[in-house]
């Protein structure tokens, strides 16, 4: 069960990153500090650099990922098929936005989707390599899951995750190099399909 300051943490996070969000939309991400993001969210800027470190990290944190517990992840990460999984949750992420955007076909840059942060991550470079680090952290995490269902060696496992993480990134860019109209899940379940074979869960 979460705790009260845990909860308290997490509502902080998500805060802070939507007035983040807000304010590198108006004004442009380079044109933003910190000390006026922890103003907008209420906090102090000690609070942010604490929680995200950097303006980059506020970009790139997945909340709910990142404050995943080693158990909550095994239940959401299928071994046998974690392409599969992958897809789900970003169904899962994405479809409640579906029904509260506006469907303007303004791009990515549309609407109060939790996406919208992802145009930071290819328009913006620092951002980008902010990103590399956390998909990196990422595979880490997941690696020893799919070792450990012994279908794969540990270089197959650690090589595979990669592919897996760093593939999701490029269907990413992919999305938003086309404008950002179509859902990412479909760019996902696109891009990740010839990894499907090394797990054996190609769909009929």
């Amino acid at each position: 069960m979460t705790g009260l300051r845990e909860r308290w943490r997490l509502k902080a996070m998500r805060t802070i990153q939507e007035r983040a969000l807000d304010l590198f939309d108006e004004r442009g991400f380079g044109a933003v500090t910190i000390e006026e993001i922890a103003a907008a969210a209420e906090v102090s800027p000690s609070s942010v650099y604490r929680i995200f470190g950097t303006k980059e990290g506020i970009v790139v944190a997945d909340v709910e990922f990142d404050s995943m517990s080693p158990e909550a992840l095994e239940g959401i990460l299928d071994p046998a098929d974690p392409v599969g999984s992958l897809l789900r949750a970003v169904r899962a992420y994405e479809s409640p936005q579906a029904a509260g955007t506006s469907g303007s076909g303004d791009g990515p840059q549309a609407g109060r989707s939790p996406w919208r942060r992802v145009r930071y991550f290819f328009a913006e470079p620092s951002v980008r390599m902010a990103v590399c680090g956390t998909l990196d952290r990422a595979s880490r995490r997941i690696t020893p899951l799919i070792a450990a269902a012994g279908r794969l060696s540990e270089t197959q496992a650690r090589v595979a995750t990669n592919a897996l993480t760093f593939g999701y990134f490029a269907a990413l860019e992919q999305w938003y190099l086309d404008g950002g109209n179509r859902p990412i899940a479909d760019y996902v379940e696109e891009g990740l399909r010839p990894l499907r074979g090394i797990w054996g869960t190609e769909p009929a």
